[in-house]
């Protein structure tokens, strides 16, 4: 659907509300020593804490009161149905490992979908105050060192690309296997960034993220923002991943093809 330039203004005023929110919310319970985790499967840990719930129940306050006609999709709340045909798609804390472990690489994803997909998106990482913004004209990062336009890297060989993802393992084995056929082709493998390696493509330092698994709150802010500085997301088969499952995010299309080819063996 058409958003017009009024109701993108909206958007983006609404998008940034959240993102404060969230921030003030994920920072009263980060680095302190009391804070715990519950697991939300058995099988592995999976851990869902206090700051998670409540970064998401202030956004989603405020969109009851700003954007009572858009639709929600929570990760810890579930969907609420809406009547504007926009959703509003929130992962409250995207790395919540690496948020129980103090480090700086979880973040806060929101995003705004129609029905062809993510129109707008912010990864916003609240303890180094750092947000990636893109879509509806706009492609941004806005952080300790300022404001600066996002723009993805430019095309060169698989053999000096820097990947990233955030488990070594990736997925199944099979997925693994396909993951393994990418790493020795790259110049560098890094691991554990969670979100913020998705945010290092937008900002020209990264050139591919692989990752299986996923939701679709795990992804569409990250899509939005990728895709408004020049980049491709697609799942393993160049198609679209916007609920999630494999993903192959790109800082151009040449090294997005180079490791989509290894992918599909």
């Amino acid at each position: 659907m058409r958003v017009s330039e009024r109701d993108a203004a909206e958007i983006v005023a609404t998008a940034a509300e959240l993102a404060d929110a969230a921030r003030e919310a994920t920072l009263l319970h980060f680095r302190r020593a009391d804070l715990t985790a519950d697991t939300k499967e058995s099988e592995r840990f999976d851990p869902v804490t206090v700051a998670d719930r409540l970064s998401e129940e202030r956004m989603r306050a405020i969109l009851k009161r700003r954007r009572p006609q858009d639709g929600i999709l929570g990760e810890e709340f579930g969907a609420e149905a809406g009547t504007s045909g926009l959703t509003w798609v929130l992962d409250p804390i995207d790395g919540t490992r690496g948020y129980l472990s103090g480090t700086p690489t979880w973040g806060v994803l929101i995003s705004v979908r129609d029905e062809a997909g993510p129109i707008y998106g912010i990864i916003d990482q609240p303890y180094i105050r750092e947000r990636f913004e893109g879509g509806l004209g706009r492609a941004e990062v806005n952080g300790p060192s300022g404001r600066a336009v996002l723009r993805c890297r430019g095309a060169r060989p698989l053999s000096e690309a820097i990947l990233f993802s955030t488990f070594p393992e990736v997925g199944t084995a099979e997925e693994g296997a396909a993951f393994r056929r990418v790493v020795p082709q790259v110049r560098l493998t890094r691991y554990g960034t969670d979100c913020y390696g998705y945010a290092l493509i937008a900002a020209g330092m990264v050139d591919l993220v692989i990752e299986a698994g996923l939701q679709a709150y795990d992804v569409q802010a990250p899509i939005a923002v990728i895709e408004a500085a020049g980049g491709v997301v697609t799942d393993w088969e160049g198609r679209p991943c916007h609920e999630g499952g494999r993903v192959l995010a790109a800082a151009n299309r040449e090294v997005h093809a180079a490791a989509l080819a290894l992918l599909r063996g």
